[in-house]
C-alpha cells in the first residue's frame, strides 16, 4: 500500500504541477490580454479625445466665423445707416433752402435747351413760382418756348416736358442730388471710415 500511496502521491503532484501550469498559462494569458485590452482602451480614449478635440475646433472655427460675418454686417449696416442720414440731412435742407435766381436761371435754361422744343411747360416749387415767370417774362428766348408754368411739389430747380407730358426733363436739386450720390459717396465714406 506504501507503494500505492507513492504512486498516488506522485501522481497528484503531477496533477498540481499541471494544474499550476495551466494557472500561470492562463493568469499570464489574462494578464497579456488585459494589457492589450487597455492599450486598446487607451488608443480608442485617445481617438475620442482627438476626434472631439477637432470636433471642438471645428465649432469655435465656425462660431468665430459667424461672429466675424455678423460683425461686418453690423458694421456695414451702421455705415449705410450713418451715410442715408447724411443723405437725409442734405435732402432735407435742400427743401428747406430758397434757390438763388441765378441758379433758377440757369436750370431753366438748361432744361429747356436740353428738351428743345418749340413749346413746353416748366413745373417748379411753390417757393420759386413767382421768381420762375418773372424770369421767363423778361427773357424773350424762354418766353417763345415756355407755354406754361406750373407749381409741382419740389425742392427746388424744375422739371421741363413737352405740352402733351410725354417728354420730359428733370432737372430738380433731387434728380442732381442723385446723380451725384454714386460719385460723391465713395469719397463721404472714405472720409468718415477711411474705407
Amino acid at each position: 500500500m506504501a507503494g500505492m500511496e507513492k504512486i498516488g502521491e506522485a501522481i497528484l503532484d503531477k496533477v498540481r504541477a499541471e494544474a499550476d501550469g495551466i494557472i500561470k498559462e492562463a493568469e499570464r494569458k489574462a494578464a497579456e490580454e488585459l494589457e492589450l485590452a487597455k492599450k486598446q482602451q487607451a488608443a480608442r480614449l485617445e481617438e475620442a479625445k482627438s476626434r472631439l478635440l477637432q470636433e471642438a475646433r471645428a465649432e469655435a472655427t465656425r462660431i468665430e466665423a459667424q461672429a466675424l460675418v455678423k460683425a461686418r454686417q453690423e458694421l456695414t449696416q451702421a455705415k449705410s445707416e450713418v451715410i442715408s442720414e447724411i443723405v437725409s440731412r442734405v435732402k432735407s435742407e435742400l427743401a428747406k433752402a430758397a434757390g438763388s435766381q441765378g441758379a433758377l436761371t440757369a436750370l431753366i435754361k438748361e432744361a429747356v435747351a436740353t428738351l428743345g422744343l418749340d413749346k413746353e411747360r416748366l413745373y417748379v416749387s411753390s417757393r420759386d413760382l413767382a421768381a420762375a415767370k418773372k424770369l421767363v417774362s423778361q427773357d424773350k428766348e424762354l418766353a417763345a418756348k415756355v407755354a406754361e408754368i406750373k407749381e409741382h411739389e419740389l425742392s427746388g430747380g424744375v422739371i421741363v416736358e413737352d405740352i402733351e407730358g410725354r417728354v420730359r426733363i428733370d432737372n430738380t436739386y433731387e434728380t442732381r442730388l442723385e446723380m451725384l450720390l454714386p460719385r460723391l459717396l465713395p469719397e463721404v465714406a472714405m472720409e468718415l471710415f477711411g474705407a
